[in-house]
């Protein structure tokens, strides 16, 4: 099962994708021209404005919660892994990923906010690709087609968000803890289940109140405490920037051979971690209230920034800077060892334990702990998207037939029913991963990220223009003074029916 499974990840995530993720960024960077440099003053300024309402959340939670799926096991284990499959260049390729990702996060996430609807069961706001891929061509002859893409996206979403991805948070968890407080694997797996069940049942209020709280504290806490690493190792900074710079382009004497490898693991992880293009963010950005769409796509696009060039490069300064790295030669753990920073334990596998290691040389004792508690909080949230992401793409399934009931007027609703099943679903995957092997858990994981991220990326470079009428129409009122607001008839876009019949002063009722 391990070879089958490493050779459908193989084939998924092929150069082609990692081609496919570059282009689509440089493409809509171009045509959107660099909208995430020109508006990211807009970025934050949005961040404070957005308010809640009883259907929808505001723009800061929405940025919660999708920074919640995005910051996770990829910014800490999933750096050491780039780094000790694709040497420090990696790096490099991470970043690059996420400075052409925002504009692809903004594209996904517009779409996401065009073509939301109302949940029928719970008043909520739902959407996100299955949603924008169903909708968008609903007055042409593509739509059964569309359709029909959309029901796929929604399963595929269901079994990676539900099934195959929350292992991967839940290993990373158990082996950071069990590495600093010898806890066993199953004791992890109980307390996971209890603390996971409470939150998700709760709905997506609860989710994005805990993200809220949660999310902004863990993450400012842990880049802040990365760079008091760094700092302490700041007359290294200059070689570890060389050695990026350099491996990134195959000019670098020692890195150079993994060149390759260093643009593959860079963008898979890249694309693991912010999660741009892989159909994720739109979740979360669909359940914002604002009022217009091009305001929630910046937030997002803001999100991937968070993700990777604050997060993600504090790890990865961390591990380099204290030299608890080891690059193989071959993309894998069974290749020769081609660098070595020479403070690892013999046989640290790749993941938390470098980064533990990384903080053990200025904090002594306190590092691995540390990491522990910051993953647990990170992985934890991400699970708790992954559920949000996995209910959507199920209630999205169900459709109408959601409100209908089983066994007469007094039996549960096939929402509801089909809801509980997923729950169930997603707390026993998330127990397996707690007991499961790091490279079983990181292959699922690869599965579904690279599975989405073929069927997004691809859907939304055919579904591109209704996002990038709203940027011009966002941008037009923002020149008049106006607030903006969205209007998707007047810019002949069909099938956002919310948009349809909104009123700002008034109640928004869809038709």
């Amino acid at each position: 099962m391990t070879d089958i499974l490493g050779a459908i990840n193989g084939v998924i995530w092929s150069n082609w994708l990692v081609y496919l993720c570059l282009a689509a960024g440089v493409y809509f960077s171009v045509r959107s021209r660099l909208l995430q440099v020109r508006h990211f003053p807009e970025m934050i300024r949005l961040l404070a404005r957005g308010k809640k309402s009883p259907s929808g959340v505001s723009s800061f939670q929405a940025l919660a919660m999708s920074l919640a799926g995005r910051v996770g096991t990829g910014n800490i284990a999933g750096v050491a892994t780039a780094i000790a499959f694709g040497g420090p260049g990696a790096m490099f390729w991470m970043w690059a990923v996420a400075f052409l990702g925002a504009s692809t996060s903004f594209v996904e996430s517009t779409l996401g906010q065009i073509y939301k609807t109302r949940d029928p069961l719970t008043g909520e706001y739902r959407g996100g690709p299955a949603y924008y891929f169903s909708r968008a061509f609903a007055h042409t002859r593509a739509h059964r087609y569309f359709t029909v893409y959309g029901f796929i996206f929604a399963a595929v979403t269901v079994l990676a968000c539900g099934v195959l991805l929350p292992g991967v948070q839940a290993n990373s968890m158990t082996a950071a803890m069990g590495n600093a407080w010898d806890v066993p694997s199953w004791a992890v797996a109980v307390g996971t289940v209890i603390v996971l069940a409470f939150v998700v049942i709760g709905g997506v209020k609860r989710i994005a109140s805990f993200a809220t709280l949660v999310v902004p504290f863990m993450a400012v806490t842990y880049v802040l405490v990365a760079m008091i690493v760094v700092f302490v190792n700041a007359e290294k900074i200059p070689a570890v920037l060389n050695d990026v710079f350099s491996s990134a382009f195959g000019l670098h004497s020692t890195f150079g051979a993994v060149l390759g490898l260093a643009v593959m693991w860079g963008v898979k992880r890249g694309v693991y971690s912010n999660e741009a293009g892989q159909g994720t963010g739109p979740h979360a950005a669909a359940a914002a209230e604002v009022s217009h769409p091009a305001k929630q796509g910046l937030v997002q696009a803001f999100a991937v920034y968070v993700d990777t060039l604050f997060v993600c490069t504090a790890t990865g300064f961390l591990i380099l800077s204290t030299g608890a790295y080891r690059v193989f030669d071959n993309g894998s753990e069974s290749g020769d060892v081609l660098a070595d920073g020479g403070i690892l334990a013999a046989g640290a596998e790749v993941g938390p334990a470098y980064t533990q290691s990384a903080f053990d040389t200025v904090f002594p004792g306190i590092g691995a702990s540390f990491i522990a508690v910051s993953l647990a909080f990170f992985c934890f949230t991400t699970m708790v998207a992954y559920y949000y992401m996995a209910e959507t793409n199920l209630r999205f399934i169900v459709g109408r037939f959601a409100t209908v009931r089983l066994g007469g007027q007094r039996g549960v609703t096939i929402g509801r029913a089909t809801t509980l099943g997923l729950q169930a679903v997603i707390l026993v995957a998330s127990a397996y991963g707690c007991v499961s092997t790091a490279s079983g858990a990181w292959t699922l994981g690869d599965i579904g990220v690279g599975l989405m991220a073929w069927l997004n990326i691809l859907g939304i470079l055919v579904l591109q223009q209704p996002a990038f009428a709203a940027l011009r129409d966002f941008e037009r009122q923002k020149k008049q003074g106006l607030d903006p607001v969205f209007d998707p008839l007047a810019l002949g876009i069909t099938g956002a029916t919310y948009w349809e019949t909104y009123d700002p002063k008034g109640e928004r009722v869809e038709a």
